[in-house]
């Protein structure tokens, strides 16, 4: 007698060759449709964390620069100068100040903030040198150029005295200005930007108005390069 052959159980039974056809066609529908998805969404998030970025770099410099403006000192080039050094245009200021920061020496430094030009386009950038007494004509070496803002964004400056009236300069005067708006633009379109401040001075006369007998009459003198010495020693 002949025994009919074993089936194998049908636990043990494997794919047909059309079953893994139609699962290589599923899962090929569901590989394009999230290549599909993920080439939609990945440029708009790509843009929303670079605008993110370039938010925060503009509020990280505009922190430095508020920070080093209101801190600027009445202090003089050399002896004989008879105004403090602070050179204020739309696209730069001069100024001295305490300095600060781990690599710094105790004592004063130069600061200047300034639009320089690279390969990237303008840029604010900060530089600064340890203060010397020097002649008032020579040339302060910067070194230690940080960039704080770049493009789409533009700064410039302007100036205000007691008077409250803003000028895009600010030279030779003998006292600090009360205030020092930054203005920031879209270097696109223009348009002044919400983030755009001022930067209110803590020092802006020198220390004999602190020792005269009328402060505000000194103040006052001081606020015109031409008003006479004696006017000016209350």
């Amino acid at each position: 007698m002949t025994t009919p052959p074993r089936r194998a159980p049908a636990d043990e039974a494997g794919f047909t060759l059309i079953e893994v056809l139609v699962a290589t066609l599923l899962m090929t529908v569901i590989l394009a449709a999230l290549a599909t998805v993920t080439a939609q969404w990945l440029p708009n998030w790509n843009r929303g964390m670079a605008r993110v970025q370039r938010a925060e770099r503009l509020a990280l410099g505009l922190d430095r620069i508020v920070a080093d403006l209101s801190v600027a000192e009445m202090i003089p080039v050399n002896g004989n100068a008879k105004v403090p050094l602070f050179e204020g245009t739309e696209l730069a200021v001069t100024f001295v100040r305490t300095a600060v920061g781990p690599n710094a020496r105790p004592g004063l430094e130069f600061v200047r903030l300034i639009e320089k030009a690279d390969n990237q386009g303008p840029a604010m950038v900060r530089e600064r040198a340890p203060f010397v007494t020097m002649p008032s004509d020579a040339q302060i070496r910067f070194t230690d150029q940080v960039v704080l803002i770049r493009l789409p964004y533009r700064v410039t400056f302007s100036y205000a005295g007691p008077d409250q009236v803003w000028q895009s300069n600010w030279r030779g005067q003998p006292r600090l200005p009360d205030m020092i708006r930054i203005v920031v633009r879209d270097d696109a379109t223009g348009q002044m930007l919400g983030v755009s401040g001022a930067a209110t001075v803590h020092v802006n006369a020198g220390a004999e108005c602190a020792q005269a007998k009328d402060a505000s009459a000194c103040l006052t003198a001081g606020t015109s390069p031409d008003t006479p010495k004696k006017e000016q020693q209350l």
